[in-house]
């Protein structure tokens, strides 16, 4: 059709709540600990010990593939599944997570299931759909959304301070703050899709829909 443009490879939707738990929005930044452990855990590396210790505890995992990506899309003109799978699953449990501290949702965060949060990517075939040089310089062309990102951070934070106080008083979250919320995570997902991810070649959109 005519003036068709199709959907972003990358959705986003969050089930709007009918009723919020006041006494676990209170405590959210202290319930959250554990799955907060969790969630740095598999995006980074850790050490345990001085280095003049006898014995050293290393704990490392991969966080989100990104280099290696680079590389075998430079070279190889290839995205394995199995990378893009775990490219995948890693950024929607922290979507998971992030809606659970941003108040959005009550159920606490899955490691494996959807739930609530519904993170669509789609899987790109690098052959055809991806250029294979411009992995090198997506991270330097995302910048202007880096800049809208962070002034749109900081009202975030405003909106979910706000939304908190709603929440003890009403139970609700109020439509606008929520949907303003989701619009500000959607953003970044989509940055990430193009920048680090690397599932498209097209430049993300300026908005929050």
């Amino acid at each position: 059709m005519q003036g068709y443009i199709p959907a972003y490879p990358l959705t986003l939707s969050v089930d709007y709540p009918e009723k919020l738990d006041r006494l676990t929005t209170f405590f959210r930044p202290i319930v959250a600990i554990p799955i907060l452990v969790i969630l740095s855990l598999l995006s980074g590396s850790y050490s345990a010990g001085d280095s003049s210790d006898e014995v050293r505890l290393r704990l490392s995992s991969a966080g989100i593939v990104f280099l290696p990506l680079v590389l075998l899309i430079l070279f190889r003109q290839k995205y394995p599944r199995w990378w893009f799978n775990w490219n995948y699953s890693l950024t929607a449990f922290s979507t998971r997570v992030a809606a659970y501290l941003t108040l959005l949702r009550d159920e606490y965060p899955s490691t494996d299931e959807e739930q609530a949060v519904h993170l669509d990517i789609v899987y790109p075939n690098a052959a055809t759909d991806l250029n294979r040089w411009l992995p090198l310089i997506k991270w330097f062309l995302a910048i202007p959304h880096y800049i809208v990102l962070f002034f749109l951070s900081i009202a975030a934070i405003v909106a979910v301070v706000i939304a908190w106080f709603a929440i003890l008083i009403t139970g609700n979250y109020p439509r606008s703050l929520f949907d303003f919320v989701v619009g500000v995570i959607r953003w970044f997902l989509r940055v990430g899709a193009y920048a680090f991810l690397l599932v498209t070649d097209r430049y993300p959109p300026f908005s929050l829909d």
